[in-house]
């Protein structure tokens, strides 16, 4: 029996037809798991973390956030943050907690969101604030995730985001220069992972996470089951275990609503009559609204 080393496990000739030309050939004792990346819990998987690092954070307003990793960082004495993310939760929840507690200094998101203490903070001039067009900021992640450096936009052109960065004429259209993220960690939350780092995330929870996992020197992910190595679907995993290097079960998800909107009446039918009743509630709605400024 011949064994051998690939980016993911030790395997063995006897259960492989072909082995792709990378492989490192090994001695028979060496036939181990080779992955060392469940940490067991969320205090492990944040050692390292320093003041004045750059963090990404998953998530999209409230739905997907590293609940976890944010709350234990939240308990730490670190300071002078740079945090990349969407958004910053809301006051007493997601990034909102490290807001409140003065530990971020600079927030790279795409808009303020329901966040007081995020309005307050940057308006004072005493949080950072650099706003980037929401498409751009997802590239600048996925950028960093590809290994590309940089990349040409045409969102922003003519207008503060623009400022001071090199723009070019790409098919009769200007583009404006943007760099990828250089980040020490990223915060992901997925749904279900095994031992080895594979994930899946599950629904609308998957938004930034995926362009943020192994885009950061070190990936920490956080999930809700973890399993043991081979117990998912190889066909449902949506990120192979080689961009992350720590995992763990997150004990506690509180997955708050940002916004709780109830619908109060019941709803129109979609036939004409449905539609035509709707389209006299709007137009009533603009008729009062051009009377009153009238």
């Amino acid at each position: 029996m011949e064994v051998y080393q690939t980016s993911f496990y030790s395997i063995s000739s006897d259960n492989l037809v072909d082995l792709h030309p990378a492989g490192k050939k090994l001695e028979p004792k060496q036939l181990v798991k080779n992955d060392k990346k469940n940490v067991g819990t969320v205090t492990k998987a944040l050692e390292g973390v320093t003041s004045y690092s750059t963090f990404m954070f998953g998530g999209f307003g409230l739905c997907g956030i590293p609940e976890n990793a944010i709350a234990e960082l939240a308990k730490k004495p670190i300071k002078g943050l740079t945090c990349i993310s969407n958004n910053a939760g809301i006051d007493d929840f997601g990034l909102g907690l490290l807001l409140k507690n003065g530990q971020i200094d600079k927030m790279m998101s795409s808009y303020v969101g329901e966040n007081y203490e995020f309005e307050y903070q940057m308006l004072s001039g005493e949080l950072k604030v650099e706003l980037t067009p929401q498409g751009t900021l997802a590239e600048k992640c996925r950028a960093a995730q590809a290994g590309i450096p940089a990349f040409y936009t045409p969102a922003g052109y003519r207008t503060e985001v623009a400022e001071g960065k090199e723009a070019r004429e790409f098919n009769g259209k200007m583009h404006v220069l943007e760099h990828a993220y250089n980040a020490d960690f990223a915060f992901v939350k997925a749904w279900k992972g095994d031992e080895a780092g594979n994930l899946i995330f599950k629904g609308t929870a998957r938004n930034f996470n995926a362009v943020m996992y192994g885009a950061a020197r070190i990936t920490v992910v956080e999930v809700e089951e973890l399993v043991p190595v081979g117990t998912l679907d190889p066909n449902q995993i949506h990120v192979p275990g080689i961009f992350v290097q720590r995992i763990f079960e997150g004990k506690t998800y509180q997955k708050k609503i940002e916004k709780e909107q109830l619908e109060r009446d019941p709803p129109m039918s979609l036939d004409k009559n449905g539609i035509a009743k709707r389209l006299a509630q709007e137009l009533k709605v603009v008729l009062c609204q051009v009377t009153s400024q009238a």
